[in-house]
């Protein structure tokens, strides 16, 4: 690279809400237009499969990075969902084992909303999560019985170590 050359920044570097919007100013327009053409179940069952390999890749690539998968390098590693305030964690409880915790505020929510993609933010998002954390951790069960995305007060997360 020549001194005139700028360096791109690594989409790393991005935070996940920026990256997030970008994806979904791209692929919700796509999307909906798949759905018009060949079917709103298929289209989302093929999105949610391309979704959720690509998160279970990032888990892969959050433990490498953290140097470990255990429920502390998890909770290191989280802080790249909550960069510049994209949402508010309430924690439950933390032990070696154990990690439950609750999503109280979610721009990444409010951002689906705004762009009038709330049909699709759980798909784009909220869905990644599962995949994530197994690919993170195979061992980490995961379990979430609602979410902000779709109309609850909040997310609860509820991650225990087999």
């Amino acid at each position: 690279m020549t001194s005139n050359e700028e360096q791109l920044p690594e989409v790393n570097d991005i935070p996940i809400l920026t990256r997030r919007e970008v994806e979904a100013r791209m692929a919700g327009p796509l999307i909906q237009a798949f759905m018009d053409k060949f079917g709103k179940d298929e289209t989302l069952e093929v999105v949610s499969e391309v979704i959720e390999s690509l998160a279970a890749e990032f888990g892969v690539d959050l433990a490498r990075k953290q140097g470990g998968n255990s429920i502390a390098d998890l909770r290191r590693g989280q802080a790249i969902w909550s960069a510049g305030g994209a949402n508010q964690r309430e924690i439950l409880e933390v032990t070696e084992t154990t990690y439950n915790y609750n999503i109280v505020r979610c721009k990444y929510a409010d951002m689906y909303r705004a762009l009038g993609l709330a049909d699709l933010g759980f798909v784009l998002s909220c869905k990644r999560d599962g995949a994530m954390f197994k690919g993170f951790n195979q061992r980490l069960k995961f379990e979430r019985t609602q979410t902000i995305m779709q109309g609850a007060d909040y997310c609860d997360f509820r991650l225990t170590l087999e």
